[in-house]
């Protein structure tokens, strides 16, 4: 399986290249074009793997791409402007829910819960648990930054992407009283340990409070 990932890192588009036989699995309506490949569409992990898989903000149907011949294409995209990135993944780490693009066929995806404090961050109470070995493709808001963790290490929670799972995570107030409440930072996820953990430059959440700032409040239209 052969990639690029073309016009980063915003409006990221991912381009897979397969060999007859070869296969990619990827989130529901992230197809952009497709050449030489049959499209199936499955719900992975049945009726219940599907609803754990809406929890987490994916869809409940994951398509399949298998080639039927050589220097097959698929290109695919997210729903929103970000980036992509390419993981090789051994083993198993954690994502943001929302955060799945594509992967080879034998990585796993299931939920895992965040934490009761989670729900305050605004940013959802289930993360995605994602093990196996093979390629792996998450999406972000914002470009995507990789960063080394060694000890303690504290993100916002609205610019996690993923975190492998040798890292302890837990959610906590950014400061006092007065900070919380005043600095706009809320919540943050506190990582201890040695591990690789991604970060997203934008906030999902932030941005649409930002876009609520511009609509009018309290006014009324009248049409004759």
């Amino acid at each position: 399986m052969r990639h690029r990932i073309l016009t980063r890192p915003s409006y990221s588009l991912l381009e897979i290249e397969l060999n007859s036989g070869e296969e990619v699995i990827a989130e529901s309506g992230a197809m952009v074009y497709m050449k030489g490949v049959e499209l199936k569409t499955e719900a992975k992990g049945g009726i219940f793997g599907g609803i754990k898989r809406m929890i987490a903000r994916e869809s409940f149907f994951i398509n399949r791409f298998v080639a039927f011949e050589n220097d097959a294409v698929v290109g695919l995209a997210p729903a929103y402007q970000g980036d992509i990135v390419h993981i090789y993944l051994r083993g198993r780490m954690y994502a943001q829910s929302g955060a799945f693009l594509a992967s080879s066929p034998n990585v796993e995806l299931d939920t895992k819960w965040g934490g009761a404090k989670t729900f305050f961050s605004g940013e959802g109470l289930i993360l995605l648990k994602i093990e196996g070995e093979g390629e792996l493709f998450l999406s972000s808001f914002g470009g995507i930054i990789e960063k080394d963790v060694s000890g303690r290490f504290v993100i916002d929670t609205g610019h996690v992407v993923a975190f492998e799972e040798s890292l302890d995570f837990k959610v906590r107030k950014a400061g006092g009283l007065k900070t919380t409440l005043f600095s706009g930072e809320g919540l943050v996820s506190e990582f201890n340990g040695v591990g690789k953990v991604w970060i997203q430059t934008r906030s999902i959440s932030d941005y649409i409070g930002w876009l609520s700032s511009f609509i009018p409040k309290g006014r009324t239209f009248q049409f004759e």
